[in-house]
């Protein structure tokens, strides 16, 4: 196999490519065949379910130039875009759902348009502003789970309820159907469910719009109803996109986020005493856990024509796959990446991406991740894992998470 575009075949006397995407065996790490792909250079040929070729990106460098690069597209609608997940590719075959069209898989001048429409509510200020509101979120599940008593499976007493809660205010979704849209975000990883759920997700959502049209309230679902969707300016099944999009992503995301933290600081317990001893710590503390977790595992692209990178030729219409998890573990940007450290300097990482797709929420996945912290732990000092780390039960999907977390003081 030469260094030219993946041809989808191979030479017989060629070594075999390394297969892709990985599996994490445990909860915390990064999938060990990293190792092997960072040994073939920062891009290397990777064979994807169903026998197709891509470029995995693993060096940190390369993955924050090609992220920023216009000739990568995200549009998935392209042929040869590398869609690593069954799940993906049955969601473009019914064009429903998940990110189809809307934000992620749309490229300039689209992507700038609907990105102009969402940023003025996910600005620092204003993520900011949404804190108070946090915390009495975050209190009201404490207050809960402690009268309940242990054990707790933390991720539906605490973490999700939290994302969940804060997301549905942000946008003006009534937190009062938390569990339809929660079962239905359970459901995309069932085998078989997930056409089914994003249906019944984005049926929910355009009966949802369409009250607000007639009654808009206070979110940024109605802001949008009122300044785009009433004055023609935006179609109300493309508001139902951005919907599902920002719903989903936004408990999905910040939920994995809460509850792997947990157990990582509990699985390292010198790194969660230094918090405990200086607060201060955990602004700080939430870039690295960010960093070291990197719960997407890759971010896919196409390219629209060919680059020149890390030492091979991507050719145009090869598919590409940003490895975040790799790169942000790359020894070459951070000092013995494989520890957690919560001194560590690491807002140059890319677990929210780069470049003009970078993700918008990641504000208010900050507040959400230091608010939870900074209040779980004070609050439960004798808090304990109830089963051992290796038994924790994982989701391994776009994002990876934990399925339970049990907890005991």
């Amino acid at each position: 196999m030469t260094n030219g575009a993946p041809t989808g075949h191979e030479d017989e006397t060629a070594p075999a490519l390394p297969e892709f995407p990985l599996t994490r065996r445990c909860p915390y790490r990064p999938p060990s065949g990293y190792d092997e792909l960072r040994a073939r250079g920062p891009v290397t040929e990777v064979r994807l379910p169903g026998g197709r070729t891509a470029w995995a990106v693993t060096g940190h460098a390369e993955a924050r130039r090609l992220l920023a690069d216009p000739a990568l597209s995200s549009d998935h609608h392209r042929p040869n875009f590398p869609l690593v997940q069954p799940a993906m590719a049955a969601l473009k075959d019914k064009d429903i759902g998940l990110l189809v069209g809307a934000l992620v898989r749309t490229d300039p001048p689209e992507h700038t348009r609907q990105r102009r429409m969402l940023m003025s509510s996910f600005t620092v200020r204003r993520c900011a502003a949404l804190g108070a509101n946090i915390q009495r979120l975050v209190d009201e599940r404490l207050d809960a789970m402690l009268a309940q008593g242990p054990p707790t499976d933390l991720v539906t007493s605490f973490a999700l309820p939290v994302a969940s809660g804060t997301i549905c205010e942000l946008l003006g979704v009534p937190y009062a159907d938390h569990a339809f849209f929660e079962e239905q975000a359970r459901r995309r990883f069932l085998p078989g469910q997930v056409v089914n759920a994003f249906t019944a997700l984005a049926d929910y959502l355009d009966l949802l719009i369409r009250d607000k049209e007639r009654s808009p309230g206070d979110g940024l679902l109605d802001d949008l109803v009122i300044e785009q969707v009433l004055p023609g300016r935006l179609e109300r099944t493309e508001l139902v996109r951005y919907a599902m999009s920002l719903l989903l992503a936004g408990h999905d995301t910040s939920a994995n986020m809460i509850a792997l933290s947990v157990l990582t600081l509990l699985e390292h317990p010198r790194q969660l005493a230094a918090l405990r001893t200086d607060p201060e710590l955990f602004p700080g503390a939430v870039e690295e856990l960010l960093r070291y977790l990197s719960i997407i595992g890759s971010l896919a692209r196409v390219a629209t024509e060919d680059i020149e990178i890390g030492g091979r030729h991507i050719r145009a219409g090869d598919g590409v796959l940003v490895a975040g998890g790799a790169a942000n573990h790359d020894a070459t940007q951070f000092e013995r990446p494989e520890e957690l450290d919560v001194h560590r300097s690491a807002r140059n990482h890319i677990a929210f991406g780069y470049g003009m797709h970078q993700c918008i929420g990641q504000n208010l996945a900050r507040v959400e991740m230091d608010t939870a912290l900074r209040t779980l732990f004070p609050r439960v000092p004798t808090l304990r894992l109830a089963v051992p780390a290796d038994e924790v039960p994982m989701n391994q999907g776009l994002f990876f998470g934990i399925a339970e977390l049990k907890l005991t003081w």
